[in-house]
């Protein structure tokens, strides 16, 4: 099983450490799975089967979960990166209009003592 999780994990990016992590809990939460089914067995007289199959099944899982929760960060990372784009580009159009904002003070201020005068 090991061998298998290796091949078919082989494809997908992720780092040698996270890897070969991944690759060794494969086998294991199967067999955890067949602990369970076998528990099932003894207290509940029910049968509950895992396959060959059922393993690829999990594999294929975890690749497409993982793909998922990729596709969703990138996208977040992509929101984000254009939030501080309109932020920064906010601050820019701000900072001009406070300088307006001086400049036409001063005018009024100009225009004010004329009009008193």
């Amino acid at each position: 099983m090991l061998s298998v999780a290796a091949k078919f994990l082989d494809e997908v990016e992720m780092g040698d450490e996270l890897r070969k992590s991944v690759e060794l809990f494969m086998p294991y939460s199967f067999k955890s799975v067949n602990q369970i089914c076998d528990m099932v067995k003894q207290k509940e007289r029910r049968f509950v089967y895992t396959t060959p199959k059922s393993f690829l099944e999990l594999i294929k899982l975890f690749k497409g979960m993982l793909g998922k929760k990729k596709n969703a960060l990138l996208e977040a990372k992509e929101r984000y990166e254009m939030g501080i784009v309109k932020l920064n580009e906010t601050q820019e159009i701000v900072s001009k209009l406070e300088e307006d904002l001086k400049i036409s003070s001063v005018e009024v201020e100009k225009i004010k003592v004329e009009a008193d005068a």
